[in-house]
């Protein structure tokens, strides 16, 4: 199983970030180590100082695939969820600025809470036009909605298959808005897509 994921996927972000918006998905992966089940705890790492909260819809792959024209991507998920990329920011920066890969700051275990998966056709509503939002210890921090992003997801999915082969179960985290910022132990996240409250994590 896979966790592929996307960065600078919605441009305001990028820009507090200080990034450029690329003119094609920026994909990284994360290990499969990187899940914390709903309600599970995510224990603050040891070597880094400034952990960043990252909310983003999730979807899972339903069907095997192999360079999925876009017209067709839709046909590959059915059920979504959000889930935080946790970013370990100072390591992070070090790394880019040695021009390294990202994985030790973004794929260390725990770092990919997931919440409940909801089917996406009891929402009634496009998947390009998904509210959803986390709070930090009760005061949102983030919102957005699916049509803010970039690339939309099944341009993710025809952009991603042309590499990987999609396999039933692999999950996409398909970026986050504007909004992030640094958690602490004994802080509470909390996550909703549209009205429902999906995810709930306590960092210790």
């Amino acid at each position: 199983m896979k966790i592929i994921c996307v960065g600078r996927n919605y441009e305001a972000h990028a820009k507090e970030l200080n990034n450029k918006v690329e003119v094609s998905p920026v994909i990284f992966l994360k290990p499969e180590t990187a899940l914390i089940p709903n309600k599970q705890p995510f224990f603050y790492p040891s070597f880094s100082q400034d952990v960043h909260f990252e909310t983003e819809l999730v979807v899972k792959i339903c069907k095997l695939g192999k360079h999925i024209e876009e017209k067709f991507a839709h046909r590959y998920y059915k059920e979504i969820s959000v889930g935080i990329d946790f970013t370990a920011r100072d390591v992070q920066s070090t790394l880019k600025a040695k021009g390294l890969p990202w994985e030790l700051a973004k794929g260390f275990d725990g770092s990919a809470p997931l919440g409940k998966f909801i089917e996406l056709s009891s929402l009634n509503k496009p998947i390009q036009d998904l509210n959803f939002r986390m709070k930090l210890n009760g005061v949102e921090k983030q919102e957005g909605n699916t049509s803010q992003m970039i690339f939309s997801v099944n341009q993710i999915i025809a952009f991603v298959s042309t590499y990987f082969t999609l396999k039933i179960g692999d999950l996409i985290f398909t970026g986050t808005p504007a909004g992030v910022g640094p958690v602490q132990p004994g802080d509470h996240l909390e996550a909703w897509l549209e009205d429902e409250k999906l995810l709930s994590v306590k960092v210790k």
